[in-house]
């Protein structure tokens, strides 16, 4: 990363899940499965699922709202929005936009960043650079999901792993030696269609031939992405510890997108840390795509598991086929008078 003018960190965190909660139980019902099969291969228990009148723009508005009272911010502060989803509330306007308005940041602009799990890190690495050079001062950055809208729940290899929520986090300039240490993306266009939902865009337009063959849900080739998320997860850590000049022995806490804990345990193994160090909340929450670490985070934060002085490893990979990381010194003193919204 070059030299900046300013140091970027993360100074305020929020999220939120709806009530709604689909066990595996509740699964049993529906596709042939078990609970016991569940847990063993994937390590998810539960899921929330959005009501009918919840989309993507409503829980990103209550984790904004929630990240900017953590940040002691008020949202007509902010210069700029960037919302990470595959699961906009339409095409268009953004759902950056709509957040925009829900929450009255009438002087930021607004956007949204499409990069599949990998979407909050890229929209994360974008924000430090903004900050960094000081075009803007404050940026929310959103990763918001209702994945159940395009999850098929007579497919039992993927109607298991998602779920629905949105997780912020507030950019801003710190003080120096903090925030951003490094960050690294990366992407194999090529591999694409191991994860993707074929229908409803430019190149196949909704029809009544894409919803006869279920062409608008999630498809994903489960062994192929479980391969490429091992290496290739290990690989971007690895990369920008390097590139941060530490070492894996400084790092207190990796937050890892939560696709699996099988994933998630041999990346760990990969790199040589306790699978302590690896931060997960996927039994209760599942998959929640570009919500995934946000959620997290701000769990880890508000836990009190990552505190000021806290290297911070973030890394995540996702449909495109994507992948992200970062490195931060954390600057958050946790906060445990703050009032919930």
């Amino acid at each position: 990363m070059k030299a900046s003018l300013y140091s970027a960190g993360i100074v305020g965190t929020g999220s939120y899940v709806p009530d709604k909660i689909i066990t595996n139980k509740d699964l049993e019902k529906i596709v042939e499965t078990s609970n016991d099969w569940i847990v063993s291969r994937t390590g998810i228990r539960e899921r929330r699922i959005a009501s009918e009148n919840q989309a993507t723009s409503n829980l990103s508005t209550i984790a904004a709202l929630r990240a900017l009272d953590d940040a002691c911010m008020d949202a007509k502060d902010l210069d700029m929005i960037l919302v990470a989803t595959v699961t906009p509330d339409m095409p268009f306007p953004s759902t950056a936009c709509i957040v925009q308005s829900n929450i009255g940041a009438v002087n930021a602009s607004a956007s949204d960043i499409e990069a599949a799990c990998s979407g909050f890190l890229y929209a994360l690495n974008v924000a430090q650079q903004f900050i960094a050079t000081g075009f803007y001062k404050n940026i929310l950055v959103i990763g918001g999901e209702c994945l159940s809208r395009i999850t098929n729940y007579k497919d039992r290899g993927t109607c298991i792993l998602f779920g629905d929520g949105a997780g912020a986090a507030v950019v801003s300039r710190v003080e120096k030696g903090y925030g951003f240490l490094a960050q690294y993306m990366g992407a194999d266009g090529s591999n694409g269609g191991s994860l993707n939902v074929k229908a409803g865009g430019s190149r196949m337009p909704a029809s009544a031939a894409t919803l006869l063959h279920d062409y608008h849900y999630i498809h994903m080739d489960g062994s192929e992405i479980f391969k490429f998320a091992v290496k290739i997860m290990s690989f971007a850590a690895e990369k920008v510890i390097c590139l941060a000049g530490i070492s894996k022995d400084d790092l207190d806490c990796v937050v890892p997108h939560q696709a699996n804990i099988r994933i998630i345990n041999s990346v760990a193994k990969r790199l040589g840390l306790e699978e302590e160090r690896m931060y997960s909340n996927l039994d209760r929450y599942g998959n929640l795509s570009a919500a995934s670490i946000p959620v997290a985070l701000d769990e880890a934060v508000k836990s009190g598991r990552i505190n000021k002085d806290n290297n911070v490893c973030m890394v995540g990979f996702g449909g495109g086929l994507t992948w992200a990381s970062n490195i931060i010194k954390w600057s958050m003193d946790n906060k445990t008078d703050k009032k919930a919204i």
